[in-house]
């Protein structure tokens, strides 16, 4: 199947001289939610604003579902659901109003029953008759949703969608946006709560000063750059890792009560039966043991890290 968004060699370079993307290539595949990962000024507002047509490109190409986005712009613009970081809009127009104009602007028949769908979805539908003043934060980046949905895009993007939004409502709108996917909708999202990319994602990728660093399904990605922890709680105390016990890296956490040894997920655990022999011949006595592994938020401060 071919991908909805397709992007080679994007490059953009402001009148100041900043370079903001250094020839990007990416491809979106349809039905998926694609986590874009990045820093602070890493270029991911500007690469969204790039394929919405909102911010000209100095280079390169972007099509979305066929079309060119500067060539057959507003074919390419139709498929395109936006969900900004900012919360623009008429304080004093209602919910109703504010969705079902955003339809028209797409040049879109009116269609109550398709409004009243949308809000009912994002659990908006009792608010329809409140104006946008009285919302909370997180019910007026539901809005926002509403609004990107009304004329039933094909992509939709969530530039930290649920920043400022409270738990309970976060999880409320991850699971309309499992929805969406689910009904075929492909979305591509920004985040700085790295743990909702983990649980949302299928592919990750990992932009850093212009670049594209990264780009793997999400499980493999884990596979291939976590690390797994042995952590082996000891009865007594030790001072220091004993030479018996050296070639296996061991350390010492604070307090001498426990044993760490870091291991990478890919390699053979054969090493971990012979590491309890060992220990257990060097007179040491075991409490207790457990693992930990890698979180998504470890893997990416790792990657950012390397490529400073």
């Amino acid at each position: 199947m071919p991908p909805v968004i397709s992007i080679s060699d994007l490059s953009k370079t402001y009148a100041t001289g900043f370079q903001a993307l250094k020839r990007i290539n990416l491809e979106i595949r349809p039905g998926e939610i694609f986590a874009l990962l990045g820093p602070n000024g890493a270029g991911k507002t500007t690469l969204i604003n790039i394929i919405c047509g909102i911010v000209t490109p100095s280079g390169g190409s972007v099509s979305v579902g066929g079309h060119d986005i500067a060539r057959d712009w507003r074919a390419a613009r139709e498929m395109i659901g936006l969900v900004p970081q900012e919360l623009p809009g008429n304080p004093f127009e209602k919910v109703w109003e504010a969705v079902s104009f955003s339809r028209g602007l797409f040049g879109k028949p009116t269609d109550s029953a398709r409004v009243a769908q949308v809000l009912k979805d994002l659990s908006l539908w009792d608010k329809k008759d409140s104006r946008m003043m009285t919302l909370s934060g997180g019910m007026k980046r539901r809005v926002l949703i509403a609004k990107a949905l009304s004329h039933d895009p094909q992509v939709l993007f969530l530039d930290e969608p649920t920043a400022g939004v409270d738990v309970e409502l976060r999880q409320d709108m991850w699971q309309a946006v499992r929805s969406l996917r689910d009904s075929g909708v492909t979305i591509i999202l920004t985040t700085h709560y790295i743990e909702e990319a983990e649980l949302m994602a299928d592919r990750i990728g990992v932009i850093n000063k212009g670049e594209i660093i990264l780009v793997e399904e999400k499980a493999e990605l884990m596979r291939k750059l976590g690390k797994k922890q042995l952590t082996l709680q000891l009865h007594a105390p030790l001072p220091a890792v004993p030479g018996e016990l050296s070639k296996y890296e061991l350390s010492v956490a604070p307090g001498g009560k426990e044993l760490v040894y870091t291991y990478d997920t890919q390699e053979e655990h054969s090493s971990l039966p012979a590491l309890l022999r060992d220990v257990n011949a060097a007179g040491i006595e075991l409490k207790d043991l457990h693992t930990t592994q890698s979180s998504l938020e470890d893997i990416f401060v790792d990657l950012v890290r390397r490529k400073e």
